[in-house]
């Protein structure tokens, strides 16, 4: 039996669960497959950008992803995260490879709350002076 390696990637209010295993470079998200569910090139192009950076010999991995919240641009950013993550824990020797074209750093940025007496997060509500 082969090794599965858990990883996790999150990007805004996305979160990827992903069982990495060596395999024919079947990707598999929510138990569907993910050329069916992300529906645009780019998307799977984003998915596919860990595999990209290392080496050709070591791209044949069967991945199976589990996604849950957020919008289908931050799904695929989590799951890009999460599979760059696997692949580092599975060989360090990628790390460096996956470090240069930055795919193993978590972009932090988020919505930003809204707070009481505003509309939203920083618009206000109109003034009137008289």
């Amino acid at each position: 039996m082969s090794e599965i390696i858990h990883s996790i990637g999150r990007r805004k209010t996305s979160v990827a669960r992903i069982y990495l295993t060596k395999g024919k470079g079947k990707i598999t998200v929510n138990e569907r497959d993910y050329n069916e569910y992300f529906a645009t090139g780019i998307l799977r192009t984003i998915v596919r950008q860990p595999f990209g950076v290392i080496t050709p010999e070591a791209q044949v991995h069967d991945v199976e992803a589990v996604i849950s919240g957020g919008g289908i641009k931050g799904q695929a950013e989590a799951l890009r995260l999460a599979i760059a993550r696997a692949l580092v824990k599975e060989n360090p020797e990628n790390k460096p490879l996956l470090r240069a074209a930055e795919l193993l750093t978590r972009d932090p940025r988020m919505v930003e709350r809204k707070k009481p007496g505003q509309k939203k997060a920083r618009k206000r509500f109109q003034f009137t002076k008289r």
